[in-house]
């Protein structure tokens, strides 16, 4: 049967269709590690389309504002959506949100993923990983977590963190990543888990103090620092940002974008600019890293009684 709400899409020529500029919605404020890969990815994936790609901010909500536009939004191609990790867990942590990251959805393609760094105020006394959780134990549910929203990657890596780790800390949520680390910069939070490309300069002014990246292995921008697996076995959490488009999105588009976002992730200069941003090229199957997310992160907000606001 065909999708009436795609019709204009497989009647109109290739060049027609993409004739208006492509909309991409980024569920989260402007400066965060997702807005990052959007506009990074966004001149050369539209030059590969034949049509500018717009990218509009929709913070709110743990994603849900920004995805519930995509999910209304018909599936011509005219709108994308570039989210992360918050994508995966929506049902778990705002059930009345209206929208199912699967069912509403078509994924398209993986873009990118990336470590984050375990980083505390100077006024925290912990100078490692062994020293930070004995802090954190010896005040449960008083010290502050600041992270981009619930249900954002940042968050989960805390989830992680209190189940792995056996401690408990009041989570502190901010609409961007930017405002995040100006608050733990000044003190008025004590540590968070988030970009290696934001906290580095921090660690370098010894603003912040790094103690340890999420992933299992060590990274390439700071690989000094420890993974927080050394002292926490098991734990491995990162950042990943995908595209998305409506449900029902046109075969024949849809199969397109893969193809022009996997020409754009192999150009040197985008490569370049990965690499600058702390970022690895992210591939396979979309659907099904989506359900491996789910299987992952929704026991472990099950367990801790995680919710969105």
């Amino acid at each position: 049967m065909i999708n009436r709400r795609a019709l204009p899409l497989l009647l109109a020529t290739p060049a027609l269709a993409q004739a208006r500029p492509i909309r991409v919605v980024v569920p989260f404020a402007a400066g965060g590690i997702i807005d990052v890969v959007a506009r990074i990815i966004a001149e050369p994936l539209g030059r590969e389309l034949g049509a500018s790609l717009v990218i509009e901010n929709q913070p709110g909500a743990g994603s849900v504002i920004g995805a519930r536009t995509v999910a209304r939004a018909a599936p011509d191609g005219q709108t994308l959506m570039v989210t992360g990790a918050a994508h995966a867990v929506i049902p778990a942590l705002y059930p009345d949100a209206g929208i199912d990251p699967v069912r509403d959805f078509t994924p398209t393609a993986l873009l990118g993923q990336q470590p984050f760094v375990l980083a505390v105020h100077p006024g925290v006394p912990a100078q490692d990983v062994p020293g930070f959780l004995a802090w954190l134990r010896g005040r449960p549910g008083q010290a502050r977590f600041a992270t981009t929203g619930i249900g954002a990657a940042s968050h989960l890596a805390g989830e992680l963190l209190k189940k792995l780790g056996s401690v408990e800390f009041e989570v502190i949520t901010y609409r961007g990543t930017p405002a995040a680390v100006t608050d733990l910069v000044a003190g008025r939070v004590d540590f968070m888990l988030d970009s290696q490309t934001l906290i580095a300069p921090l660690a370098a002014d010894q603003r912040v103090r790094a103690l340890a990246v999420t992933s299992a292995a060590p990274s390439a921008m700071l690989p000094a620092l420890p993974v927080l697996g050394a002292s926490l076995p098991g734990y491995d959490a990162s950042s990943w940002q995908a595209m998305y488009g409506p449900a029902g999105l046109a075969a024949p588009f849809a199969a397109r974008l893969r193809t022009a976002v996997a020409t754009v992730l192999a150009e040197a200069d985008v490569r370049q600019r990965y690499t600058a941003a702390g970022l690895q090229a992210l591939a396979g199957d979309h659907a099904a890293f989506l359900a491996a997310e789910q299987a992952r992160w929704l026991p472990i907000l099950a367990a801790t009684g995680a919710r969105g606001g």
